[in-house]
């Protein structure tokens, strides 16, 4: 496995040398993107990825563990056993085919009432003109794509957890709550750690679903109602139609940008990880 990154890593290292040798480090903190004059920079791309991802965990993370934590802890077996199969399957669905879902479904709900709802706030995060596809459409597909991944794993690491803890929370006069609380969910700590760091993974990394509902434009992201890109949606995009060396270095740099951060991000979860475990 390591011996495979490590011959991904250099293939695209030996691609991304022309942007490398001509941008330097300035190519993470450029905002421009023009193909036409051979200027590029990775960081509205670079943000899109943050932005989207983090909205993705923000909407899924509750929810996931709030239903995991329900089928472990209060629904009756049979209802356990015939809720867990779907939610397993959901995770199946190819990613183009969630995207349509978000494009054909669900963007014009968003469009026609939700977006102009959150621009009547006034909220900056919401400034824009409501156009359905964007960054808040691309967040909530992927929500829905790692939504499985997060209900799944928890409730393996809620599963998990032996009977007879819960047992002596109860005789010690604990609610059910108390017993979940206390008792079940610092057991099952570092399961639910590995299941947030898997989703933002996913999350990171998709690239159909998001390219067909984000906007795909290449200009820094204002708020969550404007159009914008992630790292993997413009490489996706612009691969094919590269004609430049510079163009296809400036890609395969942004393919190593969105590597570097998806190991980073892991590797702090790991951390997090044994911390909570200690």
């Amino acid at each position: 496995m390591a011996a495979a990154l490590g011959l991904v890593v250099a293939e695209s290292w030996k691609l991304a040398l022309p942007a490398l040798h001509r941008f330097g480090a300035a190519f993470v903190v450029s905002a421009a993107w023009d193909p036409t004059q051979d200027s590029f920079g990775a960081l509205p791309f670079l943000l899109g990825t943050l932005v989207t991802s983090a909205e993705a965990m923000a909407l899924a993370l509750p929810v996931g563990l709030g239903a995991a934590i329900f089928l472990s802890e209060m629904a009756p077996p049979r209802l356990r056993a015939f809720v867990r199969f779907p939610i397993e399957m959901l995770a199946a669905i190819p990613s183009v085919v969630v995207g349509l879902w978000g494009l054909f479904v669900l963007a014009p709900p968003l469009r026609d009432h939700v977006e102009p709802l959150f621009a009547r706030t006034g909220l900056p995060i919401f400034a824009g003109t409501p156009v359905g596809v964007g960054l808040l459409a691309a967040g909530l597909v992927l929500a829905v794509m790692v939504l499985p991944t997060v209900t799944s794993l928890s409730l393996e690491a809620l599963t998990a957890v032996p009977r007879a803890q819960r047992e002596g929370f109860y005789a010690l006069g604990a609610t059910r709550w108390e017993t979940v609380r206390r008792g079940v969910l610092p057991a099952a700590r570092s399961g639910l750690f590995g299941a947030a760091v898997l989703a933002l993974g996913r999350a990171l990394g998709e690239t159909m679903a998001v390219a067909m509902v984000v906007g795909n434009s290449p200009d820094m992201p204002r708020s969550l109602l404007s159009t914008g890109s992630t790292l993997a949606s413009v490489i996706a995009n612009e691969f094919t139609e590269a004609v430049s060396d510079l163009h296809q270095a400036a890609l395969a740099e942004l393919g190593l940008l969105l590597l570097g951060v998806t190991l980073l991000l892991s590797i702090a979860g790991r951390l997090l990880m044994r911390r909570a475990v200690r």
